[in-house]
């Protein structure tokens, strides 16, 4: 999940930074500020990893649930 988020993090930068730099000025005949909010990002990468521990929290207290571990002896 880190790196998934370092590698959608640098990727979205970069296509945001192309677009704001480039894109916009050639296309469309206007500018802007290119600010990145760190405190919104940092936030956001927070919560996606509070996410993704809970899931992976509730997934592997479902998985070694006595009716899962007896389904699994169950089927050898």
């Amino acid at each position: 999940t880190g790196l998934a988020i370092v590698i959608g993090l640098a990727v979205g930068l970069a296509i945001a930074w192309i677009l704001v730099d480039f894109v916009n000025p050639q296309s469309f005949h206007w500018t802007m500020d290119f600010r990145v909010p760190f405190g919104l990002v940092g936030g956001l990468i927070v919560a996606l990893l509070a996410a993704a521990a809970l899931t992976a929290l509730a997934a592997g207290r479902r998985a070694v649930a006595p009716d899962a571990v007896m389904a699994v002896r169950a089927d050898w």
